[in-house]
């Protein structure tokens, strides 16, 4: 695995859009502190924001450091699970309400792109769940039948269909999510903060909060060097979260997802690979994933970790299956390569756990984030705006735990290893 690429993460080198912040120098009073600066916490500071709300974000990289910055950039409804799994664990009324509310996700993203002007190499062509295998095939037309029972524009392509929108025999045949797409995530996120800010949120970036507390009916929130008094508070870190130790962390297994970036290919082989340009992932238990971006460059991804001792064996097994997917392309290099951080709950859905008076902590994608995070960041600012229950998509927790989660991520980590190691040879 050649060292100079890995860490060079494709949607920094390629993002144009900037976000300049000012430094926090001293302490303040606001209505509202967001803790967090991914889809979520931005998509609740702009909206809070343009409600009018003092709210003041607070990020301890830079905006995008995170999940959101090292995303695949798939832009789909729902949740990873089939729609009625989510209205068993939750029950009908409240599994409909959210399997409803994330259904509408895209469109949503897709609002605020045209609203806020964001250049973000948006494509609406859809998206692609494909079939590993025959079992994966039953998957999908199983979805298709909850898919459309909920109205969703979706369609089942033969392994011929297939094959003419991705370029390769290897798959039985996909979904055609036609009202998904893709993104550049980093840049997604970047326009969302500066719109934030155009509508009056402040933004810090570098600013680790270290404590939260609650005194004289106001919550106190620390950094390093000042203190911020809010009567409201969001904790939207995820799994990215550090330093501050609070009853509301996120509790999550840490799932790796890495991908890797080819060269732009030549106008000849963008003509048949994935050519009208769908985010593709599959069926596996393994899961692994594939898009273009805008210049053309491939990108690869799959579960698994880069900056471990199995770091290798992941990047083998790229080079193996972009090979075995396209062996019309030769021996092509990867320019790009780097991995993000998945918060995976226990049950695969997202989580709310309401750790005092108008104080929200969310976490829990489990690996979709995109539209979720939007929808939960802008919905849990209506919520701390009105009080009102009925905008959240899920109902709150007092509480929330999980055992054995770092055995957990080490499991997936293994599994994926295992996996990657044993088909990189066939």
């Amino acid at each position: 695995m050649p060292l100079g690429i890995i860490g060079s993460n494709l949607w920094h080198a390629t993002s144009t859009k900037l976000l300049k912040t000012n430094r926090l120098n001293k302490d303040k009073s606001v209505d509202v502190v967001v803790i967090g600066g991914g889809y979520t916490g931005v998509s609740c500071a702009l909206r809070l924001a343009e409600k009018g709300s003092n709210v003041l974000l607070l990020e301890a990289g830079h905006i995008g450091d995170g999940g959101s910055g090292r995303n695949v950039g798939l832009v789909n409804s729902g949740l990873w699970m089939e729609p009625d799994k989510v209205e068993k664990l939750l029950g009908q009324v409240a599994g409909i309400k959210l399997n409803q509310m994330l259904a509408r996700g895209p469109e949503f993203v897709f609002s605020n792109i045209d609203k806020y002007d964001i250049d973000c190499e948006l494509t609406q062509t859809g998206t692609l769940h494909c079939a590993h295998s025959n079992r994966g095939l039953e998957n999908l037309k199983e979805r298709l039948r909850q898919y459309r029972l909920r109205g969703l524009n979706v369609d089942l392509l033969s392994k011929a269909e297939t094959e003419n929108k991705l370029g390769t025999p290897f798959y039985k045949g996909a979904l055609h999510l036609r009202g998904a797409g893709t993104i550049q995530p980093l840049s997604y996120l970047r326009g969302l903060a500066c719109a934030a800010v155009s509508a009056g949120a402040s933004i810090h970036q570098m600013t680790p909060v270290t404590a939260i507390a609650r005194k004289n009916e106001t919550w106190e929130i620390k950094t390093f060097e000042h203190v911020i008094k809010a009567d409201a508070v969001i904790l939207a870190t995820n799994a990215y979260h550090q330093h501050l130790h609070v009853s509301a962390a996120p509790i999550y297994t840490p799932v790796h997802y890495f991908q890797t970036a080819t060269k732009p290919l030549d106008e000849a082989l963008l003509k048949k690979i994935i050519p009208e340009q769908q985010g593709c992932w599959d069926t596996a238990m393994i899961m692994s994933s594939i898009r273009r971006d805008q210049a053309g460059r491939l990108i690869l991804g799959a579960v698994g970790s880069l900056d471990l001792p199995s770091g290798n064996i992941h990047y083998n097994w790229a080079q193996h299956r972009l090979k075995k997917l396209y062996p019309y392309l030769g021996d092509i290099e990867f320019e790009h390569a780097w991995h993000g951080r998945i918060a995976y709950s226990n049950d695969h859905l997202p989580h709310l756990v309401e750790f005092g008076p108008n104080a929200i902590s969310i976490f829990g994608y489990s690996g979709r984030g995109i539209a979720p995070g939007t929808v939960f960041g802008s919905a849990v600012a209506e919520y701390i705006l009105s009080g009102d229950l009925s905008y959240l998509p899920i109902t709150p927790m007092r509480s929330y735990t999980e055992k054995f989660t770092k055995l957990k991520g080490a499991f997936y980590e293994f599994g994926a290893t295992a996996f990657h190691g044993a088909t990189s040879f066939f």
